[in-house]
């Protein structure tokens, strides 16, 4: 019964997550908004939906460690299995604004992140800070694409955003899509959460742990839909993007929207303290070598985000059980797989920094 019930509300906040996106994209270009802007801005909200009904939901019902551990582990499986697969699929190609701009940001309300939970709490006070710098980011980049659009600069069509002609284009259609879309997201969330708490409960594991892994990967599904299919049509700077702009809403809005409704707050766990959140601001600092190398994500360099994440993985699921393998894994890890990473990722980055320097 619990398996079914987190497969109906999987399915419910995918196809709620799809609808929101459609209805409201569609609805944005009938109002005239500019499909870059549909793109930076509704396609990547609505890719987070699921992650925020869940978190919200879990908030308002007291089980923080699902809303923390939904948002950490997702970002952390947003960018070593996402990109991972999707690099496996074909190489991505990653633009200078993203690693310039996008991937920076993603670092820093990382970095932010940590800070805020230093103390085991996320305050209501943090999470408004959260949430306006996410007003703040969205406008910026409202602001910049429509700067680009006049200077010609931009695509055509918002991901998402089919020919507004016929019924299907019709405004009422449209804000029928985005209700059914949220509704959807609501009911799905509910089911899923309780699922989870009931798995959790079965196997004799936290809360956390389900919310670092089985939450995680499902609430990110539409990322993967949505980052494997543009790999598979070759838009693959679109493929980083989502997931790089996905992992900064996270932060800013999921977080900042599950702390700011919280009756007191989010407690963040001296488990992720210590270590799940120290791995999500690792892994947003991996992206920046990786990018910079080559300006795109190699195979190799996909495997290798994989591997991690099986590592990772191996880890929560060693930790869960205080399993006597434990501690050989986490040194194997510490003392040779981490350090011959770093070391291979720094000789790679110093040779793309001398092809660059003119003779």
């Amino acid at each position: 019964m619990n398996f079914l019930l987190f497969g109906l509300g999987l399915a419910a906040l995918i196809v709620g997550a799809e609808l929101l996106v459609r209805g409201a994209s569609r609805l944005a270009l009938a109002f005239g908004i500019s499909p870059l802007v549909v793109g930076l801005t509704v396609v990547a909200f609505g890719t987070s939906s699921p992650e925020l009904a869940v978190s919200v939901s879990s908030a308002l019902r007291g089980q923080a460690d699902i809303a923390v551990g939904n948002v950490v582990g997702s970002n952390i499986f947003n960018v070593l299995f996402i990109l991972g697969i999707s690099a496996l699929v074909a190489p991505l190609l990653v633009s200078r604004q993203v690693i310039r701009q996008e991937v920076p940001v993603m670092i820093g309300v990382s970095l932010l992140c940590w800070g805020m939970a230093a103390d085991g709490q996320i305050g209501r006070g943090e999470a408004e800070l959260l949430l306006a710098l996410l007003i703040g980011y969205s406008s910026f980049l409202v602001i910049q694409s429509r700067r680009e659009q006049m200077a010609g600069v931009g695509s055509s069509q918002a991901p998402g955003g089919p020919d507004p002609s016929g019924w299907k284009g019709h405004w009422a259609v449209q804000v029928g899509m985005i209700v059914m879309g949220l509704g959807l997201l609501v009911l799905g969330a509910r089911w899923l959460v309780a699922a989870a708490i009931a798995f959790a409960t079965d196997l004799g594991v936290s809360e956390l742990v389900i919310g670092l892994t089985i939450v995680a990967a499902g609430t990110s599904l539409p990322e993967v839909a949505t980052s494997v299919l543009a790999a598979l049509k070759g838009e693959r700077d679109i493929a980083v993007g989502n997931v790089v702009g996905s992992n900064s809403l996270n932060i800013l809005g999921v977080l900042g929207a599950s702390g700011t409704l919280a009756p007191e707050g989010l407690p963040v766990s001296p488990a992720v303290l210590g270590f799940d959140l120290p791995v999500m601001a690792a892994v947003a600092f991996a992206c920046l070598p990786i990018f910079y190398i080559e300006h795109r994500i190699a195979r190799w360099e996909g495997g290798l985000f994989l591997a991690y994440y099986a590592a990772y993985l191996t880890y929560v699921v060693l930790n869960a059980q205080h399993h006597d393998a434990l501690g050989p894994f986490s040194a194997v890890m510490a003392t040779f797989v981490l350090p011959l990473t770093a070391v291979t990722l720094a000789v790679l980055v110093f040779r793309r920094v001398r092809k660059r320097r003119p003779d």
